[in-house]
């Protein structure tokens, strides 16, 4: 090969030398590039609460929109709904009577079921057909089986359609929209396994009724076939939408309740003050609920003077036996006036007197005190006036007659009698409380059932009109259940009926034994 010569080259080479040094001038003109600022990255916390909020005001869109259906349960046509709780439950409402409220289940959800209407043409082939009553509860039970499937899928698709949807509005961005969906699906199936976890199928044993609903018990039965027949949760809420069916279409007006005519109604008031209002009110339990005997906690007057005599009157009147004891309210003027009143009876003392089937025993407040002074020793003379009455008890069974109810006003004194009588009533501190005492009995403190009376008006919100029915097995004269009925105060025109069971008499219990005659400790005079 052959050579070339040096100054032939040298050039060449200082040609490809020039390119690279201009592009080394030119890389080195360039600025250097600049540090960009970046935005500050919220806290993930934020962030997830962010999200949270946004899946669940979109799912609670979501169902507000399209989370509800409308199911035919027997002859009624019925909405069916899911909402957004913090104590869970079954809400019932049945326009325009009022509205039941089940404690069935713990979770963020509530099912709602609307009464809408009867349907014309069922219920006429009810009408014309009434032998279709029978099979009308398992027809019902399967609308409403059907009604909640139906509701859960729907419930899925709101909450799924309604986070999403607001996910996009708010991120716009597919995958944090979809991020929101899959979480809203996830809270629902979550709550929905809380609800299953946490439900009770009892809890139509104790339905919270409001509104005009003051014959609940018709709706739900007698106390004494309660604990055999309401076993089962579904079953039940179809016997109850029956049983709304027939009150639909047998009249406008509420029917007069149907007792068992096994067991003894009695009807518990207490601290009335001096409300006339009172007797209208306890003249329409008596009459609506077929009460045999009115038992009276005391403090019926405010001052106890002669001329507030003439507000007794009506009791004789009422409708059914009064039995009263005394409160510190009342004074022995007071007492003396109800003592010759017919079909009145006055205890004190101890004494024991048999009502309507039931043997009572009470005794009068120790103290008088109409202008709710507190005096030394109040405390003491309760407790002694207590174990008074609770001697007398322990003398009645000896006896052979044992009492089957105690009453004292101040639930201080009632106390004592504890492990003497199954049953003891009381008021004076006018909120109503129950509990089983240490040696087995139970004592039971009704409310005001005159609001306070008139000093109702003395404070910003006016006291609600407190009372109960009891209900008694003729047998056994023992407690099987209670309504507690509460009415608004003083101005006010709402109704709350509740029911009670004594543990005793919760389904699958074993009866419980009668109260232990130990006597309890009790303060020497």
């Amino acid at each position: 090969m052959a050579r070339v010569p040096s100054p032939v080259v040298n050039p060449l080479r200082r040609i490809r030398r020039v390119p690279r040094a201009l592009t080394r001038r030119r890389r080195s003109r360039r600025p250097a590039p600049t540090a960009v600022a970046l935005a500050p990255q919220r806290h993930p916390w934020t962030r997830a609460a962010g999200l949270v909020t946004v899946v669940v005001l979109g799912a609670w869109l979501g169902l507000l929109v399209v989370g509800n259906v409308r199911v035919p349960v027997g002859p009624m046509n019925t909405t069916m709904t899911l909402r957004p709780s913090i104590t869970g439950g079954t809400k019932i409402n049945i326009s325009p009577l009022g509205a039941l409220q089940l404690e069935s289940h713990i979770a963020p959800v509530r099912l709602d079921v609307n009464v809408d209407q009867l349907d014309p043409e069922r219920s006429q082939a009810l009408v014309d057909h009434p032998e279709r009553l029978s099979g009308l509860q398992d027809e019902v039970a399967q609308d409403v089986t059907r009604g909640t499937a139906d509701l859960a899928v729907r419930s899925c698709i709101a909450v799924v359609t309604g986070a999403t949807a607001l996910g996009l509005v708010v991120y716009r961005r597919p995958r944090r929209a979809l991020a929101a969906g899959g979480l809203a699906l996830t809270l629902l199936a979550a709550s929905g396994g809380t609800a299953y976890a946490t439900w009770n199928a009892d809890s139509v044993l104790e339905p919270k009724f409001s509104g005009l609903l003051s014959s609940a018990p018709s709706l739900v039965g007698d106390a004494r076939s309660i604990v055999t027949e309401f076993d089962v949760y579904q079953k039940e809420l179809a016997r109850l939408v029956t049983n709304v069916t027939k009150l639909y279409d047998a009249t406008s007006t509420l029917p007069a309740y149907q007792p068992d005519p096994t067991t003894i109604r009695v009807l518990h008031v207490s601290d009335i003050h001096l409300n006339p209002a009172s007797w209208k009110i306890i003249a329409s339990l008596v009459e609506q609920y077929r009460v045999d005997v009115i038992v009276d906690s005391g403090d019926t007057m405010d001052h106890g003077t002669a001329a507030e005599n003439g507000f007794l009157d009506p009791i004789e009147d009422l409708g059914a036996p009064y039995v009263w004891v005394r409160g510190n309210h009342d004074s022995l003027l007071t007492q003396r006036y109800l003592e010759r009143m017919r079909n009145v009876h006055v205890l004190d003392d101890g004494k024991a007197r048999t009502v309507a089937g039931l043997r009572f025993a009470g005794i009068g407040d120790p103290q008088f005190t109409p202008d709710r002074s507190k005096r030394t020793g109040a405390e003491q003379s309760q407790e002694l006036a207590g174990a008074r009455l609770a001697s007398a008890l322990r003398d009645q069974r000896t006896a052979g007659t044992p009492v089957d109810v105690a009453i004292a006003h101040e639930p201080s004194a009632a106390r004592e009698v504890d492990g003497t009588v199954p049953l003891v009533l009381a008021g004076h501190i006018h909120r109503e409380e129950t509990e089983v005492m240490r040696y087995g009995t139970r004592l039971r403190v009704e409310g005001s059932t005159g609001g306070s009376g008139l000093r109702a008006i003395e404070g910003k919100y006016p006291d609600p009109i407190e009372t109960s029915i009891l209900y008694f097995d003729r047998d056994t004269r023992r407690l099987q259940a209670w309504d507690s009925i509460e009415l608004g105060g003083l101005g006010l025109t709402t109704a709350e009926v509740r029911r009670h069971l004594p543990e005793e008499n919760q389904p699958g219990a074993t009866p419980s034994p009668s109260p232990s005659p130990a006597t309890p400790s009790t303060t020497s005079p």
